[in-house]
């Protein structure tokens, strides 16, 4: 078992997702209370990563971010700090990849509550941020944590985007799903099927706590 691996994996979830979450409930909030012309543009920006292979977003990604691009080279001049094959080049890759995994189902959460309750609660004096901390964000709440363990459980496993910008690093950038390959590829089928198991148990009950709570929160109201 390839510790290592897992708790950079882990790290690199619970990072992408306190970084994530707070833009990610925003951005999904705006999009289900405002009605634009380009909106259906933002929103194939958003879900973009879904279709992609992540090889393309990857390969993208390091183009635009890697030492040989503009961007790339004033950051390694300006502050000696290196977009790609490091955990920063993970976490961004990480935070792209997640995109959608957090907006989608949030905006979906928010587009689900009457609009006339935000009518009821400016005619009680509550402001526009009260409205959103007292009333809107505990009726969403259901969608926000199933966004939250999607982001979590898919950051673990994901494999050809964090690849591409981080490598196979041990102990920097080396994460579970590229433990798993290296072990496959070196015919350790073994320790590729213990990491995997744990991986998959991990995600399944991930998945089924959120659930669970979900189905009690629905009960509760």
């Amino acid at each position: 078992m390839d510790w290592q691996a897992f708790s950079l994996s882990i790290e690199l979830a619970v990072v992408t997702l306190l970084v994530l979450l707070p833009p990610g409930v925003l951005t999904a909030r705006w999009l289900a209370r405002t009605r634009f012309s380009a909106k259906a543009w933002i929103e194939a920006f958003v879900v973009l990563p879904l279709v992609l292979p992540p090889t393309v977003l990857g390969y993208y990604l390091l183009v635009s971010l890697g030492a040989g691009s503009p961007f790339g080279a004033w950051m390694l001049e300006t502050f000696d700090i290196r977009m790609t094959f490091n955990f920063a080049g993970l976490l961004i890759a990480s935070l792209v990849f997640n995109i959608p995994f957090i907006v989608q189902p949030v905006q979906r959460a928010f587009e689900a509550i009457p609009e006339n309750l935000a009518e009821a609660a400016a005619v009680c004096g509550l402001s526009g941020w009260q409205t959103f901390w007292r009333v809107e964000l505990p009726l969403a709440w259901p969608g926000i944590l199933s966004a939250m363990v999607l982001t979590f459980v898919h950051t673990l496993g994901e494999f050809g985007v964090v690849l591409m910008m981080g490598g196979s690093i041990p102990g920097e950038t080396k994460t579970v799903a590229i433990a798993i390959y290296d072990r496959v590829q070196s015919f350790d089928l073994a320790g590729a099927d213990r990491m995997a198991l744990l991986l998959l148990a991990l995600s399944l009950g991930a998945v089924a706590a959120s659930f669970f709570a979900s189905a009690r929160l629905a009960a509760r109201r």
